[in-house]
């Protein structure tokens, strides 16, 4: 009989009713778990005498399912290369040139005291960056992320005491002249607002119509912005990004342009990427305003980095002559060679780049030569390395063959009174420049499949799965009831 009840029991049981059920299956599993963490428990013992190495921690799994744990294959000739903490820092050009300061003379008409330290180390570091004639060298890497930087920090510091996160234009035209005297007097070339394309304009927020903070705070989830940007992790955010969607939705919000993609009424709508652009300058004083500037600093210049590292700087003209001597060859040709290096040593002889501008670039104009007919890696048969397509002399300044390419994660120009300025590369070694696998050239992405897709909450990761939301939440009391008892029993 006591048989025959329990197979009765179980014969109504409404989990055999749902045994199908992924919901089912989980609560079971969660039932199962304290068990099989009691046993686990009982036979792992931690040995304190076993000293586990770098190496071993980083070896592959030899148990489990078969593709879990694969390594995503990815050439070691197109990534570009981190050194661990253990490997030799990345070599440093020193320029041997030491800025000389002079005393500015400012206009006297902005009303900011620059010598407080979160705005003077500010254009300290803005100064380094775009140093004398090595601006235009860096300008679309360093230079001018960083004086983008000090505009956008100056603004919410010229607020921070006051409702505004704006200048008037008056103040700052003022504002704006003082700020490059300053920068010139420390060292930085005077014409960095030209190199740069920005304009005293972008610190008044031109045609957005929110420039206070009250208004700004009640149209905006600004704890949701701040917290988006407070730390922004370097590799994360130009694969999965944070903190710059947070800010597009704060302008988009701020600009009215929100309210009509909601009502879906788009006819007879002006352009509005002025609007944007001047609102998104609005949302970067609000975060400025909110965060230390060494924090917002780094965030700005990470958001930068993910930008210009997603196109090649450089200027390709047709290669007519590369392609007419190259076409058809299939060994190492002197003719070909000769044309395909001239052609390259003119394209990137004014700029530095980075490691990943270069593969770019590299693959860019490999394309341009696949559809010209050259069928064959030339670059194989030429020896064209990636750090050929970044500036090869700084003659002017006493350095010969550097070959260097710049990191793709932000960097500084480094000031030191016995050498001078330098600045850091990342590739020294002859890393082969990639050549393409067809003639048709798309953007490239570094990032690994998973890190381009945004995580689902895990409600409605259950929910995809089977369980309805009683029975995530049912799962979660049952979840929470068990890791309480693993919690007292270990």
């Amino acid at each position: 009989m006591g048989g025959y009840q329990d197979a009765n029991y179980y014969r109504v049981s409404p989990c055999l009713i749902v045994v199908g059920s992924w919901c089912c299956r989980l609560i079971l599993f969660v039932i199962w778990l304290p068990t099989f963490l009691h046993v686990t428990a009982q036979e792992s013992h931690a040995d304190h005498r076993r000293t586990t190495s770098l190496v071993e921690l980083a070896k592959e799994p030899t148990s489990g399912d078969s593709g879990l744990f694969d390594p995503i294959e990815i050439s070691p000739s197109v990534i570009p290369k981190v050194p661990f903490p253990t490997e030799s820092v990345p070599p440093m050009y020193p320029i041997p040139y030491v800025p000389t300061r002079y005393e500015p003379v400012l206009t006297g008409k902005c009303p900011v005291n620059f010598s407080r330290p979160e705005i003077s180390n500010i254009l300290d570091k803005a100064a380094f960056d775009c140093f004398g004639p090595l601006a235009s060298l860096v300008g679309n890497v360093v230079c001018c992320p960083q004086f983008s930087s000090l505009i956008h920090i100056f603004q919410g510091f010229f607020g921070m005491k006051s409702n505004n996160l704006v200048l008037s234009n008056a103040v700052a035209d003022h504002c704006f002249s003082d700020i490059v005297s300053i920068l010139a007097s420390r060292g930085a070339n005077n014409t960095i607002p030209t190199l740069c394309s920005i304009k005293s304009s972008n610190l008044t927020g031109g045609s957005c119509p929110v420039k206070n903070d009250s208004t700004f705070e009640r149209t905006v989830n600004t704890s949701k912005l701040v917290e988006a940007c407070r730390t922004v992790d370097p590799l994360k955010e130009c694969c999965r990004p944070v903190c710059r969607p947070a800010i597009m939705d704060a302008a988009l919000q701020i600009s009215g342009r929100q309210m009509m993609i909601n009502n879906d009424n788009m006819a007879g709508e002006m352009n509005h990427t002025d609007y944007l652009n001047d609102c998104k300058g609005v949302v970067y004083s609000y975060l400025s305003k909110q965060l230390s500037s060494e924090v917002a600093n780094k965030a700005f210049r990470i958001l930068s980095a993910c930008k210009v590292n997603k196109v090649c700087p450089l200027t390709f003209k047709e290669p007519s002559d590369v392609i007419a001597v190259c076409k058809n060859v299939a060994a190492p040709s002197p003719t070909c060679c000769s044309s395909l290096n001239t052609y390259i040593a003119e394209t990137q002889q004014k700029i530095l780049i980075t490691n990943k501008q270069a593969i770019i670039c590299a693959t860019q104009f490999g394309s341009m030569l696949r559809g010209g007919g050259v069928m064959t890696n030339v670059y194989e048969l030429c020896d064209v390395d990636l750090k050929d397509f970044s500036i090869q002399a700084l003659l002017a300044f006493g350095v010969q063959d550097a070959g260097c390419l710049l990191r793709s994660l932000p960097g500084d120009v480094i000031f030191d009174n016995s050498s001078g300025v330098s600045f850091t590369c990342d590739l020294s070694d002859n890393i082969a420049a990639p050549w393409p696998s067809s003639s048709s050239f798309t953007s490239l992405s570094f990032c690994a499949p998973e890190m381009s897709l945004p995580a689902l909450p895990i409600s409605q990761s259950l929910k995809n799965i089977g369980c309805n939301s009683a029975g995530v939440g049912f799962l979660l009391v049952i979840f929470t009831f068990f890791v309480s008892i693993v919690v007292l029993r270990f």
